[in-house]
């Protein structure tokens, strides 16, 4: 089970990828800026709005986000990582709309974990290309 959770490494590292995959660096500082943005705007909808339908969605595409690591990482399946990760575009965009309802500062936190996702979702569909099998 430590491997399913375990970081890049060697697989990772012998796959093709296109020119403009991002440096290794640039991902714990992308990632802490989403991460926090997004507590913001989960905070922002809790205080207006409580535990209502809005952060039951935030929740179910945080699961998404925290289930597409080991697929992809741990499994070695970039495939199934793609579905997960759309899957997660569609629960982000469900969420941002449904933050919107409620405060449009937290929607707009939510814009750039939007756009993130959908580079990646780019990327890993790019890596499943790349390396087949």
């Amino acid at each position: 089970m430590a491997g399913i959770f375990s970081p890049p490494g060697d697989w990772y590292g012998s796959l093709a990828k296109p020119e403009w995959n991002p440096p290794g660096w640039i991902f714990g500082p992308v990632w802490t800026t989403l991460y926090l943005m997004m507590a913001i705007a989960a905070w922002l909808v809790w205080k207006r709005d409580g535990w209502q339908r809005p952060l039951w969605l935030y929740f179910t595409q945080l699961a998404l986000n925290a289930a597409w690591t080991p697929v992809f990482f741990g499994a070695h399946e970039p495939g199934w990582a793609l579905a997960v990760i759309v899957a997660l575009w569609l629960a982000i965009l469900f969420t941002l709309l449904a933050f919107l309802r409620v405060s449009k500062a937290a929607a707009f936190l939510l814009l750039p974990y939007l756009a993130w996702v959908t580079f990646a979702t780019f990327l890993n569909f790019t890596l499943w290309r790349m390396n087949p099998g």
